[in-house]
């Protein structure tokens, strides 16, 4: 695991349209990624993809369009964590509808040549309608800015660090070597941020 001070200064390397800023990161990223999409698409059926492919997909997504300035609220690693998790987890959303809903037109491919269009101009294209998977800047820091809220709740460092590790995808196990602590005092505190969060739910 990289220092927070090189994800944020990887961050700013890539906004600044430093490509070679995207290998670091992915390799920071990239396994705890794939665990992320991989339990998203727990159960669901899988052909033509997977959550590696999910994963690579979240995070082109993320360079794509963090070098073309979408996200200037993003700063660190809490707020790119946020991000990443909202894109993969959409990513994974859109692969587990595209699977497991049957096969439009009987299983016929329709090429987008055919599919009706409002005028002949190539901007009009059926398929360059569809919605971006990827959140607007605006959505993006309302989720980042709601995990910090949900953590300071918490009132508690090791509360915070456990639920942090756990969003970043990391087992009970794992997050207990990382504290120093025993998985059954972890078990217990995730128990104990799960009663607050959902108090903090609306009814």
């Amino acid at each position: 695991m990289s220092s927070p001070g090189s994800v944020t200064l990887w961050i700013a390397q890539l906004k600044a349209g430093e490509r070679d800023a995207a290998q670091p990161l992915w390799q920071n990223y990239c396994r705890r990624l794939t665990a992320r999409a991989r339990r998203r698409l727990a159960g669901v059926p899988r052909r033509a993809a997977d959550e590696e492919d999910v994963a690579l997909s979240a995070f082109d997504s993320f360079c794509r369009a963090a070098e073309q300035g979408r996200f200037p609220a993003l700063h660190d690693r809490d707020d790119l964590w946020q991000l990443l998790l909202v894109i993969t987890d959409r990513k994974a959303c859109d692969l587990a509808n595209h699977e497991t809903r049957d096969r439009r037109g009987g299983g016929r491919v329709v090429d987008e040549t055919a599919l009706p269009r409002g005028s002949e101009s190539p901007e009009d294209a059926p398929l360059d309608q569809v919605q971006s998977p990827e959140p607007s800047p605006a959505f993006a820091a309302l989720a980042a800015e709601e995990f910090r809220r949900l953590l300071g709740v918490l009132g508690d460092d090791d509360l915070r660090q456990v639920a942090v590790r756990k969003m970043e995808g990391y087992t009970v196990a794992e997050i207990a070597a990382q504290l120093g602590r025993v998985p059954r005092t972890v078990k217990r505190w995730l128990r104990l941020i799960q009663q607050t969060w959902q108090q903090e739910l609306p009814p």
